[in-house]
C-alpha cells in the first residue's frame, strides 16, 4: 500500500512542479508550490519521520508561501510579461520529463537496498538548533524580516 501512496505523491510533485514553472500567473505558481510541498510532506511520512513532516508543512506551507503571496500581493503581480517564446517552456518541461525518465530507469535498474532514516526524535534536532545552529537560525529569522520590510516599502511608495 505504502508503493501506491509513494506513486500518487510522487506524481503529485512533478505535475504541481512542472506547474510552478509553466505558469503565468504567479497565484497559481505559488498554489501549485504548496501543493508540491504537501506531497513531499508525503514522502516524509512514508519515511516515517513525522516530525520532520510537521515541521515542513509549518515552515514552507505555511510561513514561506504566506510570505511570497504576501509579496505578490503587495506588488500586485497579475500576468508575468512574457520574456522568451513558448517553445523554451516546452524544452525546459522536454528537459526535466526526460532527466526524471532517466532517474527513475537508474532507479529501476539498480540493486534495492534500503536505508535506515535514523532516530528521528526532537531532543537532538532541538539541541543541534539552539546550541550548534544558533546563529543562522537567528540570521534566518533577520533575513525574513528585512524581506518583509522592503516589500512593505515597495508597497507604500506607489
Amino acid at each position: 500500500m505504502s508503493d501506491i501512496f509513494f506513486w500518487v505523491f510522487s506524481v503529485m510533485a512533478v505535475v504541481s512542479a512542472l506547474s510552478v514553472v509553466l505558469n503565468r500567473n504567479p497565484i497559481y505558481s505559488v498554489l501549485s508550490l504548496i501543493v508540491c510541498f504537501f506531497s513531499i510532506a508525503g514522502h516524509y511520512v512514508l519515511m516515517g519521520a513525522l516530525f520532520l513532516c510537521a515541521v515542513h508543512i509549518v515552515v514552507y506551507a505555511g510561513a514561506i508561501m504566506v510570505l511570497f503571496l504576501f509579496v505578490i500581493m503587495l506588488m500586485n503581480l497579475k500576468d508575468v510579461p512574457e520574456f522568451v517564446s513558448k517553445w523554451w517552456h516546452f524544452g525546459a518541461a522536454g528537459a526535466a520529463v526526460a532527466a526524471m525518465v532517466f532517474g527513475l530507469a537508474t532507479h529501476l535498474f539498480q540493486s534495492y537496498n534500503p536505508r535506515v532514516i535514523g532516530d528521528m526524535q526532537l531532543k537532538p534536532i532541538a539541541q543541534a538548533l539552539f546550541t550548534t545552529y544558533a546563529v543562522p537560525f537567528e540570521l534566518s529569522a533577520i533575513l525574513f524580516l528585512s524581506a518583509v520590510i522592503g516589500v512593505v516599502a515597495l508597497g507604500k511608495s506607489e
